[in-house]
Order: C-alpha cells, then structure tokens, then sequence
C-alpha cells in the first residue's frame, strides 16, 4: 500500500484516470457503489466495472477523497491551475463519492456555461450519484438548475423562431419536433430518476419536492401528462403505504388535474338581459323547459351543458377513484396512518370543490349542487343505493331523471342524451363516510386501525360537520 505523499498521488492519479477510462469503456453505466475491501490485496485498478455497474474499492477512498477535495479547493482559490478536461474529471470523482460538496457542482456549473459540458451530460452524472446517495440535496439542487438551462435554450430558440418565421417553415417545424421530443425524452428520464431515488430512500422529500417541480416547469397545462402520473403511481404507493411522501405526490396532481379541468375556456352558455346583464350557465343549470322557438337547445347551449356535464363528471370520476383506492388499501393494510392522512386530505378537497363550485353548476336552475353533507330539505336527492339503480322511499324512479348531488343524468325520454349518458359513480358524502368509518370499526381487529378510524371520524363531525 502507497505510503509517500508522491507514491500516494501517483496511486490517486491513476483512479481518477481509470474512472474516466471507464465511463469511455461503458456510457452506459447505471450504477455506483463502494466494495468493502480493506486493504489492497492485488496488485490492480481498485475501479471495478461489471456489465454496467461501477464499484470502487473502499481502501482507495481514503486517499481519493481527500486528494480530489484538496485539489479542487486549491483551484478555487487561484493557488493551483487544472485545465478544463481535468476539472471535469475531478469534479466527476469527487461527486460519485460525495454529492453533497458544493463547489464541485458550481465548477461544473461554470463548465456548462463556457460550452465544456453539455446539460445531459451533467444529469447523467447526478443521475449515478443518486444510485448511491438518493436523498443528495445538493444533487437535487444542481439538476434543476441544469433543467432550468434546458427549458431556457428552448425559450430562446423559440423566440429567434418566431423572428424569422417567413424564412424557413419547414426548418421551424423540425425544429420544433426536435425540440418536443427532446422535451419529452428529458421529462421521462426525470420521472424515472425520481422513481428509482423514491425506491432506494423512503419519505425521500427531495425526490418527491424535484418531481413535481419537474411537472411544474416541464409539463404544466398538459393534462395528459398529469393524469398518466396519476395512474402510473397508483401501483407505486399500493406497495409502500407508509410513504407519505408518495401520497402528497398524489394529492398535488390531483388537485392540479382539477384546476386545469375548472379552467378549460369557453366551456359554458352565456344568456344576456338588460335588466340582469350576462351571466354566464354552465350544463345542467338551465331548466329543462327553456329552449329556442322551435322547442330545441341552441347548439352553444346544447355545447355548453355537455362541456359543463363533462368537466363535472372527470372531476368525480378522479375523487370516487381516489377515494376506492384509499378504502381498498386501508382494508388491506390496516393500522397505517398514512393511508387515513391522505383519505382526510382527498375528502376535504372534494368538500372545497364543491362548495367552490355549488354556484357555477346551479346557478339559474331549479336544482343545486349540494355539500357532501345533509341535503338540502328541498331538493329532492338519491342515496347512495338509488345510484345503483335501487329503489328511493320503497319506490322504483325509473322513469324520472335521477339527480346526483343536483346534476341530473340523462333524461330517458331524451333519447339524443340517453345514447350519451353514464351512470355516474356516486360522490363522497359525508354519511357515506360515516358509513365507511362504522364498517372500519364493525370488523377492526388492530388497535392502530381502531384508533385511526375514531380519528378521521372525530375529524369529519368536527370540521365537515360544523363547516355544513
């Protein structure tokens, strides 16, 4: 084993020069790792490189380490000069063996400036020092910052695009999908990494906090975007249901997913007056007997009713859904309070939005959309059998409009709406909760499960109810 200072930067050096050889042997390695060996026992390179995984010998760390930080700090305070292509790999072996140093990462930020770097090249960097270290702030940091220059050089082109549009059309539009699927590519490996950091460290908050600022900057109004993540996690947090940070994930695209569906433009009739002025009627609001002189809806506010009754029914799909989840994996995995936490959160939603909403969807009709709680006395409402088709007081209503939370569904007698009508799925209410709660207790055996269950229903008398 080296022992001189000279012997011990001859042996450095040589790492470090093995571990650029090996990412020039293999771009494709997707893994690092230290292999416990406490000494030298063969005379070789203690860098290891199987299929496409890179392991370095721990005995050799406590001679690089120390050298790769030294050097590094002696170049920052003017006292050492690196050129470029050694600072690039010094910077890479420091930060395989500690991703947390700071400086490292903002000479490489600098690198990227000047040209020396390319941005993919430093997330593919990152990217191997999560392998070893998944919660990294600094790491987490740094590759936002590299997105950030990204989504920049796609503004920027962008713009001169839209200086020079007569010139060249067709190069714009290759550009364009150039620079789409480059978008695309880089959000799919972003998700990825987050996956692989969430799977390696549990509650990793950096992973998660990096993942929706990644949907935040990279796909904000792309409702597809969000609701493939909604269903891609469902199978993700079935499996690690104490993971509160995967289930805030899911709590913040839902309520993403229902901000971009409430703010779809142009989706509503629009009646004016002089003495009432506009006002403006989503679907479902109007009374059944208006209409044009020909006994038929104009076609904006046929339109608008089906685009109001469309928007309605994607956001109660997305809360029943949520909700059976929720009651599936509580009944599987009892005794976790995560699951509880995030059942409290998704109903409370569902409570705001309705009352955000009770305005828009029942303004201008004889029917109003009612709380989760007790309905109004009024208004007449089915329970939550009579969305299954059953009876309401000991009688059968097959033959008029059934209403759920004051939308009606398809008329029958109304056979255009009757080819377009679906059931909908019945909304969370609050004595439907109550009712979940009792069945919870009625076959609880865990003490934990007990304790939680009597927790979200003191919840749900103490702030829904007193809220009604």
């Amino acid at each position: 084993m080296a022992e001189s200072e000279e012997e011990v930067d001859v042996l450095v050096q040589r790492v470090v020069k093995d571990i650029a050889n090996a990412f020039k042997k293999n771009p494709s390695i997707d893994e690092i790792g230290v292999i416990p060996c406490p000494e030298a026992r063969y005379n070789r390179s203690p860098i290891v490189l199987v299929e496409n995984k890179l392991g370095v010998e721990s005995w050799c760390v406590k001679f690089l380490l120390p050298y790769v930080h030294n050097k590094l700090l002696l170049y920052r305070q003017r006292k050492h000069w690196l050129d470029r292509e050694a600072l690039v790999d010094i910077t890479c072996t420091l930060l395989l063996l500690n991703p947390d140093f700071t400086t490292a990462w903002n000479v490489r930020k600098e690198l990227l400036q000047c040209g020396v770097l390319n941005p993919e090249k430093d997330l593919y960097l990152g990217k191997l020092a999560l392998t070893k270290f998944p919660k990294s702030p600094e790491t987490w940091i740094h590759r936002r910052w590299v997105l950030q220059q990204v989504l920049n050089q796609v503004s920027t082109l962008d713009h001169n695009k839209n200086q020079q549009q007569a010139e060249a059309v067709q190069a714009d539009a290759e550009r364009n999908e150039q620079l789409g699927d480059r978008l695309a590519r880089t959000l799919r490996q972003e998700m990825k990494v987050c996956s692989d950091a969430a799977g390696r460290y549990p509650s990793n908050y950096n992973a998660w906090s990096h993942r929706i600022w990644v949907l935040q900057h990279m796909a904000r109004g792309n409702v597809k975007v969000f609701h493939d993540e909604l269903s891609s996690m469902r199978l993700w947090v079935s499996m690690h249901v104490s993971d509160h940070s995967g289930f805030h994930y899911r709590q913040f695209l839902l309520k993403e997913l229902i901000a971009e569906i409430c703010k779809r433009p142009a989706r509503t009739s629009t009646s004016c007056s002089p003495q009432r002025g506009c006002s403006t009627v989503p679907e479902g609001s109007r009374p059944h007997g208006r209409s044009h002189s020909n006994g038929e809806p104009s076609g904006q506010e046929a339109g608008g009713e089906e685009d109001g009754r469309a928007d309605f029914t994607t956001v109660l799909q997305l809360f029943h859904q949520e909700m059976d989840l929720c009651s599936d994996l509580i009944q599987s995995f009892p005794g976790h309070e995560t699951l509880w936490s995030h059942r409290r959160h998704v109903f409370y939603l569902w409570d705001q939005w309705v009352r955000e909403h009770q305005h828009s969807y029942s303004r201008g009709s004889d029917c109003k959309l009612n709380h989760v709680t007790d309905p109004d006395p009024g208004v007449p409402e089915i329970s939550s059998q009579s969305c299954a088709g059953h009876s309401v007081n000991g009688q059968k209503h097959a033959g008029e409009p059934m209403e759920v939370d004051g939308l009606f569904l398809p008329d029958p007698h109304n056979s255009k709406r009757l080819k377009r009508g679906v059931l909908l799925p019945c909304p969370p209410t609050l004595p439907t909760e109550l009712s979940f709660v009792s069945s919870v207790l009625g076959g609880c055996c865990n003490t934990e499960q007990r304790h939680f269950a009597l927790a979200y229903r003191k919840w749900l008398d103490t702030v829904i109810g007193l809220q009604s």
